[in-house]
Order: C-alpha cells, then sequence, then structure tokens
C-alpha cells in the first residue's frame, strides 16, 4: 500500500515556529519583535504565520505592501500593530488608513498624499517616516530631512498624521558601513526629538543585524527569516533556531538503482540544484537530475513507490536546508521557499 503524500507538501511544524519565535524573542532583550510577513510569510502562508505568531504572542507584524498588511489585519484583529513600507496607491492608502495600517514613508510626495487622503477620510495616518542611510532603497536624503520632518509635524499639528516611527535599511554589506548607516540614522532620530514627541518606534536592522549586532537595534527589530529558520547565506547557524518547514515529496517509479521522486522545476525547485543530498527512509541520498516534474534520487535497498523523500527540511534525514540549497546557487535561502508553486500543498504537522 503506497504511503506519504500523493503530491509534494511543504509540512509546516508549528511548535518549532513558536520556538523560534521565542528564542529571537529572548536574543533581541529589550526590543520588540516585529515579525515580517513578506512574500507569504516567505512561501510558508500567511494565515498560519499570522495565527502561529499570535499564539506566541507576537504583537506587531510587518507587511511590504498594504494589501498583504490589510490580509493581515483581518487574521489578527485590531488588537496588533501592522505595518506596510510600499509606497502605495491612493486606493492603496484608504484602505490602509481605515484598517489602522501604519504606513513606512520614504518620499515628501507620499507623505503629502497620505495626509490628503487622511483628511479627506477623516482619520489621522499613523505613519514611520525614513531615512536613507546609504542603501538608496527608498528613503529621505539626509538633506533633505529637516524639511520632510518639518512637513510631517506640521500635518501632525493639523490632526491629519501621527508620527509614530523614524525607520530604515542597512545593507548588512560590512560592520563599518553599518556603523555609518547608524550614524546617520540616530541623528536623523535626534532630528526629529528636536521638533516635538520622540516617536516610539525607531527600528533600523532586519534579522541578521539584530541577531548579531544588538548595538545597532532600536525599540523595534523587524525580523523575517531567521523566525522561520531560515540563515543568512554563508552565515553560522542560530542558536535555539530551526527551520520550521520541510519540503517532501513520494516515489512514484523505480528505474533501475534510481529512485524518481514527484517534485521538479516546475514546482519551483531550481534544476541546477542537481547534485543536491536529499533525505530518505535510509539516510541522505544524491539526486543526480531535476527535470520539469520529477528528480531522479540515488537508490537505496528496498525503495518502492510511495517511499517519502525530503527535500530539504531541518535535517533530521540527511537532507539539507533550504540555505544549504541556496548556497549552492548563490543566493539565500527565502528564495528557495518562496518560488515553490501552488502544486506543492503546505499542511500544518503540529
Amino acid at each position: 500500500m503506497m504511503e506519504g503524500p500523493m503530491r509534494p507538501e511543504l509540512r509546516l511544524d508549528s511548535a518549532v515556529f513558536r520556538a523560534n519565535i521565542a528564542a529571537v524573542r529572548d536574543r533581541l532583550g529589550d526590543s520588540t519583535l516585529m515579525l515580517v510577513l513578506k512574500d507569504d510569510a516567505y512561501g510558508h502562508g500567511l494565515r498560519w504565520a499570522v495565527e502561529t505568531a499570535l499564539e506566541a504572542g507576537v504583537t506587531s507584524f510587518g507587511s511590504y505592501d498594504v494589501r498583504g498588511g490589510v490580509e493581515v489585519r483581518r487574521i489578527a484583529g485590531g488588537e496588533v500593530t501592522v505595518f506596510a513600507w510600499a509606497t502605495s496607491t491612493d486606493e492603496e492608502i484608504d484602505e490602509a488608513l481605515l484598517q489602522d495600517i501604519e504606513l513606512g514613508v520614504g518620499t515628501v510626495e507620499y507623505l503629502r498624499r497620505i495626509a490628503a487622503r487622511a483628511e479627506v477620510l477623516g482619520v489621522r495616518a499613523r505613519i514611520h517616516l525614513k531615512i536613507d542611510t546609504g542603501l538608496h532603497r527608498n528613503g529621505v536624503r539626509p538633506e533633505d530631512w529637516a524639511a520632510a520632518v518639518a512637513e510631517a509635524r506640521e500635518a501632525e499639528r493639523s490632526g491629519a498624521l501621527a508620527l509614530v516611527g523614524v525607520w530604515s535599511h542597512i545593507a548588512e554589506a560590512s560592520d563599518a558601513e553599518d556603523d555609518e548607516a547608524q550614524a546617520v540614522f540616530l541623528d536623523a532620530v535626534r532630528q526629529v526629538g528636536l521638533t516635538g514627541p520622540q516617536p516610539a518606534s525607531v527600528h533600523l536592522t532586519a534579522s541578521a543585524a539584530s541577531w548579531w549586532r544588538p548595538e545597532l537595534r532600536g525599540t523595534v527589530s523587524r525580523i523575517g527569516a531567521f523566525c522561520y529558520g531560515i540563515r543568512s547565506a554563508d552565515g553560522p547557524d542560530l542558536d535555539g533556531v530551526r527551520p520550521a518547514a520541510r519540503l517532501v515529496a513520494p516515489v512514484v517509479r523505480v528505474e533501475g538503482e534510481s529512485a524518481i521522486v514527484a517534485v521538479g522545476s516546475l514546482d519551483g525547485v531550481p534544476s541546477t540544484l542537481a547534485g543536491m543530498t536529499v533525505g530518505t527512509p535510509v539516510g541522505s541520498r544524491a539526486v543526480s537530475t531535476i527535470d520539469v516534474a520529477t528528480m531522479t534520487v540515488e537508490g537505496w535497498p528496498e525503495m518502492a513507490v510511495g517511499d517519502e523523500v525530503t527535500v530539504f527540511g531541518p535535517g533530521a534525514q540527511g537532507e539539507e536546508t533550504a540555505t544549504t540549497l541556496a548556497e549552492r546557487i548563490d543566493t539565500v535561502g527565502e528564495e528557495i521557499l518562496t518560488r515553490l508553486g501552488p502544486r506543492i500543498r503546505r499542511r500544518v504537522v503540529d
């Protein structure tokens, strides 16, 4: 009788996800965790990630765009903070304001549009003003910062805005570059404090810098990949953090001394990963080819149709992790997960 899944499955371990969140929060100390949910929670599924994070006590969520933020609000309810930082259309701004989503603002033009929409709707927008610390990924240039802050404060006095955060991105390319970025950031925060109340949300760092450089943290730390157990490419392992998902697929044919497994490049597994190892009932085995819908795996004694192969996961069966696969093709672990296609079913196992 055939065992295992009839098609590929991404199995989600809620207990591991909750444990990862606890480990990250312990690491952050007094800095509040903002759990980042971009790209459908890094391919894990937004609803599962939000509901499980709520169980773990998370109260702040980061969504790249307003559409995702609205969905987070629908799942999580009104008691949590939801932050969306992509520059949006007026229609999206309206939706965000009506759903009490805090907006990341990196240009004066966007600031003005948000203030205008807030006045039309009769609500008060909650914004985080972004300073460009050198990464040039959106953000107000330092030479324009004072004028942008003044305009935000004027809109705040009129009742259109509440300046609740100052934030930025850093490159995480070197300690020296990040130190320079922090200096620009702290000066921007200082300037805001001279014009009125200091915003409660001050955030510069994402996963790697938040984890390893506590001196760069603000009152909030934006953490995505690490909470899901995806370590940085070429980075060290993370204490107390394990992959929360594993990709499994069944053997559909046995051809000579090889097993043909029902997952391939159509499902999002790059064909360039040929040579990787996967987990089988008897341990790790090498993959010789990855075709459109299948991969060919080195066989094992008494292999049979229906045997389960773990393509990537926590390493318990000798398989690789998403990050070790990513390192093989010079990318990052989250890409391995986010490119998985709709044929792969997501299933919660705990």
